[in-house]
């Protein structure tokens, strides 16, 4: 892990990320972002292939997730975007290709529409913000976020990870593991409150009415068993039928991305990079 240092509202703060070399430079790289309940740990199976084909990987730690600071700052795609930019301008990448899953997603979208000149390709595993969750899922006071994230307890990160999968396996529980080490640390109680401040980040900053101005070629790539809202425990019983309905949000994400290519994943839910590897990186390698 390396880090690298830069200030924020005035405060030095220290950004974690891998940076792995291929066996022979060809002078490509691939950048990974991670979604809200991840870190860079969970592209650990799909970092060999990369480099396998030649990419140098870049796996960022978003300030405020895994062992990144986490600052009390205005959370945003846009400062994330451009923390992002300053990480590869820093490592003299001038261009990459774009990977992003979950809140990644938003976060690679919001990044290729700010630095379209940095992006090479784009690729959106399962995003999330394929809908403008604010119109839908009701409004909930900062106080009362930072409460339930303070809250949360080992078994109720597995049964959120657990929704993320058709059928939960052993191997999956190592992502739990990653996410509830941040339960044990001294500085618990201001990741409850990053936690907060980034659930509104997601739920105020909608990317999907800017879909149709990505620039760069992108593939889609939807697991079909996804059924991901960000606060569907908000939402009633009838919601939850008509809302992440992935099947339906990947077609529409596709017709609004001039040229873009969707693969859809049969049996596959939020996270193909993990429950079918295999598949994940045939379809990114043959797209790039």
């Amino acid at each position: 892990m390396r880090y690298f240092s830069f200030m924020l509202e005035n405060q030095p703060v220290k950004m974690a990320y891998m940076d792995i070399a291929p066996v022979v430079n060809t002078g490509k790289t691939i950048v990974l972002l991670h979604g809200k309940n991840f870190n860079g740990y969970y592209w650990k199976e799909v970092i060999p292939g990369l480099l396998k084909q030649g990419y140098r990987v870049i796996v960022p730690d978003q300030l405020g997730w895994g062992k990144s600071d986490k600052p009390n700052v205005q959370y945003s795609f846009h400062l994330l975007a451009t923390n992002t930019k300053q990480l590869l301008e820093g490592l003299r990448i001038p261009k990459a290709v774009i990977v992003g899953h979950s809140m990644g997603g938003m976060l690679a979208i919001r990044f290729s529409l700010l630095y379209s000149e940095m992006v090479e390709k784009l690729i959106l595993e399962n995003p999330i913000g394929l809908e403008d969750y604010k119109t839908f899922v009701p409004y909930q006071a900062h106080e009362k976020l930072v409460e339930k994230e303070k809250n949360a307890t080992y078994e109720s990160y597995k049964k959120y990870q657990q929704s993320y999968y058709p059928a939960w396996k052993p191997a999956y529980e190592q992502y739990v593991k990653a996410q509830a080490e941040a339960l044990s640390e001294p500085v618990f109680p201001q990741t409850a409150q990053v936690n907060a401040f980034t659930y509104e980040m997601i739920y105020e900053q909608p990317v999907v009415y800017e879909l149709g101005n990505i620039s760069v070629p992108t593939l889609l790539i939807i697991g079909q068993a996804d059924r991901t809202v960000v606060g569907k425990e908000y939402l009633t019983a009838e919601q939850k039928k008509t809302h992440g309905n992935y099947p339906v949000l990947g077609k529409k994400a596709n017709q609004q991305i001039k040229g873009s290519k969707l693969v859809e994943l049969e049996g596959v839910g939020h996270i193909p990079h993990i429950q079918d590897t295999e598949r994940f990186q045939k379809e990114i390698l043959k797209f790039l």
